[in-house]
């Protein structure tokens, strides 16, 4: 890693990243408030207007799109408030930056099969899945849930990355029979434990009987959607995927909204607190296209039982032979945290420092060493009554009762420049009401990890 400069924040040198080609950014800058400039290189999405009517006050930028992360003013509560409508009533989310990437022809299931790690052929119409897309080395591109709307049709429903390029350009090579193209269909997530009754209120007793990961069709205010038992946030949920959103925006939006007015509806940005809670992984922040599946706890996406090729089959193969040799072909692992401090109630502005203790003093005071790992998705649970987080840890440093340190910032530092205990712990940090495949695997006793 490269030198620290005079005047600029250290990129903790002591965290081993030899595994990777561009280190991830350790520098601790802390909040820098600056006003976000709006302009046309990036995209707003059909409901950015209606997400400012509703009180939106900030935003990032996710799939070069406008991106809400804010409703309820931090006088007012901030994102706990908007955490609390989510576990009693239901929410509505503007998540349009998860672009949809059709792929439609008559090759169509070859072309996804190739291109994903889990088996294609098995998702039947009108069901979704959870999946991972590598690159050649075994790195995560993209984890999407993935819309299997027709025999010969697909919606690739993204996180944060360029996956079209990378599709269109996997196809110049390979001559699939197939159209691959972004289409004018936008999702909103409803989601919460009252978000059963808002969706039978709007597409009758059938949606109740959706099973997770299926899939309906249906129309709100006449306008054409996909409604899916989907969500980001482990509480249950659902997402609809309006067709023709630039058109129908303001129709279906409102029509929400109203149909959500005896539920108690609010309009709130995506719960991190809570997806953290079921373990949920945000492509950017807890993985990227240099993290092997592996490596954040997704074995149970690389099946063995697949026999058909697929781009990254032998990295991932040969990655699997290392671990199972007790050989891991990586320097760090994610993990679970239970952390002390005060409460973290708003997004980290920095991957936080996480240190073993110290092997310079090795009494029962031992204090921190230097930073060996880091954390990725901090934040505080109400029902544990403590922070939780997910990180990186050397491999060596993943076993659940683990005792660690974590650099917080000094206004969640239990004393000013000092770093705060943690402990490896379980992951999920809670159960949830719409378990992921990994919860199920765990449930039924099998091995998620490998």
């Amino acid at each position: 890693m490269a030198a620290t400069q005079p005047n600029s924040h250290p990129n903790s040198p002591t965290v081993d990243q030899s595994d990777r080609t561009v280190p991830i950014n350790l520098r601790q800058s802390g909040p820098t408030p600056v006003q976000m400039l709006i302009d046309t290189r990036v995209r707003k999405s059909p409901y950015w207007h209606l997400s400012m009517e509703a009180g939106c006050w900030r935003a990032s930028v996710y799939n070069r799109m406008y991106h809400p992360r804010g409703y309820v003013p931090e006088s007012e509560g901030g994102m706990m408030v908007e955490y609390d409508s989510l576990v009693n009533h239901v929410t509505l989310w503007n998540v349009a930056v998860e672009r949809q990437i059709r792929v439609l022809g008559p090759d169509a299931e070859a072309f996804v099969n190739f291109v994903i790690t889990r088996d294609a052929t098995k998702i039947p119409a009108m069901h979704a899945r959870y999946v991972i897309l590598c690159n050649e080395a075994g790195g995560v591109l993209n984890d999407p849930v993935l819309l299997r709307v027709a025999e010969d049709e697909f919606w690739f429903s993204l996180s944060d990355s360029d996956l079209l390029f990378w599709l269109q350009g996997i196809n110049v090579g390979h001559r699939f029979d197939v159209d691959i193209r972004e289409i004018d269909v936008s999702p909103v997530q409803i989601q919460g434990p009252k978000s059963i009754d808002l969706m039978t209120d709007l597409f009758g007793p059938a949606v109740a009987e959706l099973p997770p990961y299926g899939l309906l069709a249906g129309e709100v205010a006449g306008c054409p959607v996909i409604v899916s038992q989907t969500g980001f946030s482990g509480e249950k949920g659902y997402e609809i995927y309006l067709k023709d959103s630039t058109l129908h925006a303001e129709a279906m939006w409102n029509a929400v909204l109203e149909a959500g007015k005896p539920h108690q509806l609010a309009v709130v940005a995506p719960a991190h607190h809570r997806r953290i809670a079921a373990g949920i992984l945000s492509w950017g922040q807890d993985l990227d296209q240099e993290t092997l599946p592996f490596q954040a706890n997704l074995g149970y996406q690389v099946p063995r039982e697949k026999t058909a090729d697929y781009i990254g089959k032998a990295a991932l193969e040969a990655a699997r032979v290392q671990l199972e040799a007790g050989t891991p072909p990586y320097t760090h692992q994610l993990v679970g945290l239970r952390i002390g401090g005060r409460a973290i109630e708003d997004y980290a502005p920095d991957f936080w420092l996480i240190s073993a203790s110290s092997t310079e003093n090795t009494g029962d005071d031992a204090g921190p060493g230097e930073p060996v790992g880091y954390v990725t998705s901090p934040w505080f649970s109400p029902e544990l009554g403590h922070n939780i987080a997910m990180g990186y840890v050397p491999v060596g440093l993943t076993a659940v009762g683990t005792e660690l340190w974590v650099h917080l910032p000094d206004q969640y530092a239990e004393e000013a420049g000092r770093p705060v205990a943690a402990e490896v712990v379980e992951v999920p940090f809670r159960p949830s009401v719409n378990p992921n495949q990994r919860e199920i695997l765990r449930q039924r006793g099998l091995d998620a990890a490998v």
